[in-house]
């Protein structure tokens, strides 16, 4: 093993890599080069088998799920709609998935943990209003979780008061139509 390869990916900040992220960290453009590196890693310990084509050094349960979910997406996303509302109280079920908002409609499990992606039109979804971040997380705000909730079933039942003001200002700003 290239030892200048393991001290690049061991002095990142991130534990969590795609295929592509180890092409570009190790500079390595052969697909041959690359898949046997990964798997010489594997092998010795320093790399683990996370997702499809995602890799992390260390393991899976000490892992971020919320950034692991985003991060096997491999797309534009963020946490919303049951994940947020529960935190906040605004709905009292079992946090059973972390729910991401993408432009892909999906579900998988990684370890124990289940997500579910909804998938948005463009025009909202990358628009950057009411979504902040959590460290290296993208993560709506409670009014943006709302709106994304009625946005994807707009007879939702909330079982906690909600700031219409706020949420309709934020509705305004996004561009999202009127229940």
């Amino acid at each position: 093993m290239n030892k200048d390869y393991k001290t690049r990916l061991l002095q990142q900040k991130q534990h969590i890599f795609h295929t592509q992220d180890l092409a570009v960290l190790w500079d390595i453009t052969n697909k041959n080069t690359l898949y046997t590196t990964i798997k010489r890693y594997i092998q010795a310990g320093t790399l683990q088998p996370i997702y499809k084509s995602v890799y992390s050094t260390q393991p899976v349960d000490t892992l971020d799920a919320r950034e692991l979910g985003l991060i096997a997406l491999h797309r534009f996303a963020y946490v919303s709609c049951e994940t947020i509302l529960i935190q906040h109280g605004i709905i009292n079920q079992l946090n059973i998935m972390i729910t991401l908002v993408s432009d892909q409609s999906r579900q998988f499990t990684i370890g124990e943990q289940r997500y579910r992606s909804r998938k948005l039109a463009d025009r909202y979804l990358f628009n950057p209003a009411g979504i902040q971040m959590d460290g290296s997380v993208r993560v709506a705000t409670l009014e943006r979780a709302i709106i994304d909730m009625l946005y994807f079933n707009p007879r939702f039942h909330f079982d906690a008061p909600i700031a219409l003001d706020k949420v309709n200002a934020l509705r305004q700003v996004i561009g999202y139509p009127q229940l």
